[in-house]
């Protein structure tokens, strides 16, 4: 038997709280100090004001924990809406903040009754529409986005660019103007959360990077006095450098109101008849869904006890959540991954880490605004260039490669598609893109959205699934629903001899099934490839069965 399954499992409700509270009041707290720096950085790079972030790690830890179908995940905003969220402040305020803000929390209240509905209705399989190679596109045009915004608060210089592709060329001139002492609280932190990912030693690994980031930061701000505006001359016994005279101040600074009451603000629905309110929702709604889906899925696989979330309920949980933080002022919420991954390092037993760590940062913005106001911005910048980066990394593009040429490319054209135009539109010229290679293979207009499949009983404890024509993405939600209820601890073998095409989507999702069935006690084989032509190395590559 593996070590893992004689792990018993922690209780839930009031007893696993009675039996695992300080482990995951413990969790709770450090998740609570990676948390809070995160969640004001987010809500400021959404255009939002800073205390909606909190709002909302808060909302998603003290409501969403108690009827989330997750047991380790930790619920709050998350580096992936912020392009949304802008996208919906500026089309819908026109240049009002504060108007788009508020009119942005009346699309987040609609987006949410959206979510619940998904949840309600078992629509959490639809994710699988999406192919692999889109969703990491877009998660890479994502981390792009971010980085190419936030470049400019780390350097402390404010770009007078209105496009994206405007703001990315105009990078080049904020390090040219850059604020020298902004931009050394930046580059600090940057290089420390540098440093902090390739320390190995366990103990100095328990301290979160972003609390040190921001500790530094209010370090700095203190010594370069940013709580008063002033002038200062950089370097200037140096000959050889222009004496360019630099204000700093309190705008370099996060901005919160002093009473925690007064930072809630209501939805406003007077653009509820127009298009851009609706692409909005759409947006939010579509994109929110997905990432908490995903993100949920991959939390799942960390969890050391190999529980399996209730998706479905959880998709509902973070609606009903989405729902009370857009009604108050907060931003939309999805499971969020670094945090939970955090979570689980740190021996989170149970959903009441979630818990604490919401109720732990309630505490702290209620008695301690003052000290939240005293961080820098460039701070909170460099946290998110460096999600930004990781979103984006050069190991993303090359692990796509891996897998195939074909996938590299609607990666590509994905990321592309989504910085040209926006998320949804780049999402969907991903989607068409992987069908016309499709096509190209053999896929037939008539089965785009059909899959040929017969489940044989072969004996009491054995079935096969045998699978005909083409298995790809956009066909495979019908055998996942059938697999997401299908009787565990039996022989069970995936015939894949008759299908012609089968795309990485569905092959990946075959493996890892395979994989959590045979751990939870059942035998299952994937047979029938012998006769496949793969069209890579990668064991979950695409392939083509050869012709006869």
């Amino acid at each position: 038997m593996s070590q893992v399954s004689q792990l018993v499992l922690p209780k839930t409700g009031i007893p696993g709280l009675v039996e695992n509270w300080r482990s995951d009041l413990l969790s709770g707290f450090l998740v609570f100090l990676i948390a809070l720096p995160l969640c004001l950085g987010i809500a400021m790079a959404s255009g939002f004001p800073p205390m909606s972030g909190i709002i909302t790690a808060i909302v998603g830890g003290v409501v969403v924990s108690r009827i989330s179908g997750s047991y380790v995940t930790i619920n709050g905003p998350a580096a992936g809406l912020i392009v949304v969220i802008v996208d919906a402040v500026q089309s819908l305020g026109q240049g009002d903040a504060m108007a788009g803000y508020r009119y942005t929390l009346a699309a987040i209240v609609v987006a949410s009754v959206l979510q619940i509905l998904l949840g309600v209705f078992k629509a959490g399989k639809l994710s699988a529409f999406f192919p692999s190679s889109v969703v990491h596109g877009m998660l890479a045009a994502i981390g792009i986005i971010i980085m190419a915004k936030q470049v400019h608060t780390l350097l402390g210089v404010k770009p007078e660019a209105k496009t994206l592709l405007g703001t990315i060329a105009e990078i080049p001139h904020s390090i040219i103007e850059m604020n020298p002492e902004v931009s050394l609280i930046g580059l600090c932190g940057l290089a420390l959360l540098i440093v902090w990912s390739v320390i190995k030693q366990p103990t100095l690994k328990m301290i979160p990077a972003p609390l040190l980031v921001v500790m530094l930061g209010l370090a700095l701000g203190q010594y370069f006095d940013l709580d008063h505006i002033h002038q200062y001359l950089f370097l200037p016994e140096a000959e050889i450098l222009p004496h360019h005279q630099y204000t700093v101040g309190p705008t370099f600074l996060v901005a919160v109101p002093e009473n925690f009451m007064s930072g809630f603000y209501f939805p406003d629905f007077a653009k509820i008849s127009t298009s851009e309110f609706w692409v909005a929702v759409v947006t939010i709604w579509l994109v929110g869904s997905l990432e908490s889906l995903l993100s949920a899925s991959a939390v799942d696989k960390l969890d050391p006890y190999k529980r399996n979330s209730n998706l479905n309920r959880d998709l509902a949980a973070v609606g009903v959540g989405n729902l009370i933080a857009g009604s108050v002022g907060g931003l939309p919420m999805i499971a969020e991954i670094v945090r939970s991954s955090a979570n689980i390092n740190n021996g989170a037993k149970t959903g009441w880490a979630n818990f604490f760590h919401g109720l732990l940062l309630l505490t702290f913005v209620a008695l301690f605004p003052r000290l939240i106001h005293e961080i820098p911005l460039s701070s909170l910048a460099a946290l998110l260039v460096f999600t930004g980066f990781r979103l984006a990394s050069p190991k993303e593009f090359a692990k796509t490669l891996s897998v195939g040429l074909d996938n590299f490319v609607v990666f590509v054209i994905t990321i592309i598609g989504v910085i040209a135009t926006d998320l949804l539109v780049g999402v969907a010229i991903g989607i068409v893109a992987e069908l016309l290679i499709h096509m190209t293979r053999g896929l037939k207009p008539g089965n785009v959205f059909s899959l040929a499949y017969h489940v044989k009983r072969t004996d009491p404890r054995t079935y096969h699934i045998a699978v005909s024509g083409a298995a790809v993405f956009s066909n495979f939600i019908s055998l996942k629903s059938l697999l997401a209820d299908f009787p565990q601890g039996e022989n069970l073998f995936f015939d894949l001899t008759d299908a012609e095409l089968i795309d990485h989507t569905v092959m990946e999702f075959i493996h890892h099934y395979a994989e959590e069935y045979r751990h939870a006690g059942g035998k299952c084989e994937i047979v029938g490839l012998d006769d496949h032509h793969s069209y890579s190395d990668h064991h979950l590559a695409a392939r083509r069965k050869l012709s006869v």
